[in-house]
């Protein structure tokens, strides 16, 4: 017998406002960029990318990629899409 797998998506788990910050502060623990933009591409996918599109003014296409696998926003993009969830960053002393 065959097992099936299906690819995980962790935008269809992200439902509250909890759950997107607690999955943005995880990804930002590794302070890795390339695994930030994956998760702000995850939200923006969860909220709909033409919602996150309209509320930042940036085109569908230019979020997409920006928050793809090659991608690399830049600090405003993060700051809009941020905002836009009315979300923002903050800084606090690494533990």
């Amino acid at each position: 017998m065959r097992i099936k797998t299906k690819v995980f998506d962790p935008a269809k788990y992200l439902k509250s406002e909890e759950d997107i910050i607690a999955y943005l502060d995880a990804a930002m623990e590794d302070n890795d960029p390339a695994h930030i933009a994956r998760a702000l591409g995850d939200v923006a996918r969860s909220e709909g990318m033409t919602a996150i599109s309209r509320r930042t003014g940036l085109g569908r296409q230019a979020l997409y990629t920006a928050l793809s696998e090659q991608g690399n926003p830049t600090l405003e993009t993060v700051t809009a899409i941020i905002s836009s969830l009315g979300l923002r960053l903050t800084v606090q002393k690494a533990a």
